[in-house]
C-alpha cells in the first residue's frame, strides 16, 4: 500500500470511528478524540446551530468554519458537499437550494453514508443525496454544479491539487467553491506540531497557507478570495500541561499557528485543467 491510501485508509478508520461515538467527543477535536481527552474546547468548530437547515442528529462537531454561509447558494442550484460526513451542510445547503434545487454529498465512509442517509429520510428531504466516493476522482460528471462546498476535509487528503482538479471538473462554468479548511502560517515546532495534534485534528495534513491559495490559482480558478480566517488558538491550560512558562511565550512571539480559512474561487469561462487558457 503506498503512503498516499495508507493515509485515506487511516481517515477511513477514524471517520467510522467517530460516526458511531458522541457528538461532545467528537467536539474535543475537528477530527474527533483521539485517545483520552473527553472535555468539550470547540478548538476548531463554528456554531452552525443558528443556520437555517440546522439539523442536530447531523451535527457531529467536526468543522473548522461554515463555508455554507459564504457560499452564495441560490434557490435551485445544484450543490456538492466534499466529504460530507453526517450530512450537516448539506441539509444547511438545502435550505438555501429549496426543493427545486439538489444537494449531493460524497463521502468514503459507509457508516458517516449510513448515517447521513438515515438522518435525510428522517427530514423527509427527497433532493439530498448522499453518494461513496473518492474527492480524488468524484462519482459526478463534469459540469453539474453550481456551488461545491466542503468543510475541514481537504486537510485530510494527500493529493490537495488533484481535488482542486476534481472541483473544477464537476463545476459549471462560472461555478465557485466555498471551502472552510485547515492551513498554517510558519513552522510550528515539533514539540508544539504534537500538541496541536492530539486536541486540534487535521494538523499532520495541513499545509502552508500560501501553497494552499496557490494550488487553487495554479489549478485555473479566479476571483479567488479568503472570505474569513481565524487563528485556531490551543488554550493555555492544555500547553501547560506539556510547555514550560517560557516555551509557550516563545511560540507566542514566533508568529507562526494554525489557521481556519474560508476561501471562495470561480471556475473561469474557457478554464480545464492543463488547458492554459487561464
Amino acid at each position: 500500500m503506498n503512503n498516499d491510501n495508507a493515509i485515506k485508509e487511516m481517515v477511513r478508520q477514524k471517520y467510522a470511528e467517530i460516526a458511531l461515538q458522541d457528538k461532545d467527543t467528537n467536539a474535543s477535536s475537528c477530527c474527533g478524540a483521539s485517545c483520552c481527552s473527553t472535555e468539550v474546547y470547540n478548538i476548531m468548530s463554528d456554531d452552525y446551530t443558528k443556520l437555517p437547515g440546522y439539523s442536530a442528529d447531523a451535527d457531529l462537531g467536526l468543522g473548522c468554519g461554515l463555508p455554507t454561509e459564504f457560499a452564495m447558494i441560490r434557490p435551485g442550484d445544484t450543490v456538492i458537499d466534499l466529504g460530507s460526513g453526517a450530512g450537516n451542510d448539506c441539509f444547511v445547503a438545502r435550505s438555501l437550494t429549496g426543493e427545486k434545487g439538489k444537494v449531493i454529498g460524497i463521502d468514503f465512509t459507509t457508516e458517516m453514508l449510513n448515517k447521513a442517509r438515515e438522518n435525510a429520510d428522517k427530514l423527509g428531504y427527497n433532493n439530498v443525496e448522499f453518494r461513496f466516493g473518492d474527492i480524488e476522482k468524484m462519482p459526478v460528471t463534469a459540469g453539474v454544479a453550481d456551488v461545491v462546498v466542503s468543510n475541514c476535509v481537504l486537510n485530510l487528503v494527500p493529493n490537495k491539487r488533484k481535488v482542486m482538479e476534481e472541483i473544477l471538473r464537476v463545476l459549471k462554468t462560472n461555478g465557485h467553491f466555498s471551502i472552510s479548511d485547515v492551513v498554517l502560517v510558519g513552522e510550528l515546532p515539533e514539540k508544539f506540531r504534537g500538541i496541536a495534534e492530539l486536541y486540534a485534528g487535521c494538523i499532520s495534513g495541513a499545509i502552508q497557507k500560501s501553497e494552499y491559495l496557490s494550488i487553487i490559482e495554479q489549478t485555473g480558478f479566479e476571483n479567488i478570495t479568503v472570505q474569513k480566517e481565524k487563528q485556531i488558538v490551543i488554550p493555555d491550560d492544555i500547553l501547560e500541561k506539556y510547555l514550560s512558562t517560557e516555551e509557550i511565550t516563545a511560540f507566542k512571539n514566533l508568529g507562526t499557528g494554525i489557521y481556519s480559512i474560508t476561501v471562495n474561487a470561480r471556475k473561469a469561462a474557457c478554464c480545464t485543467p492543463g488547458s492554459g487558457c487561464c
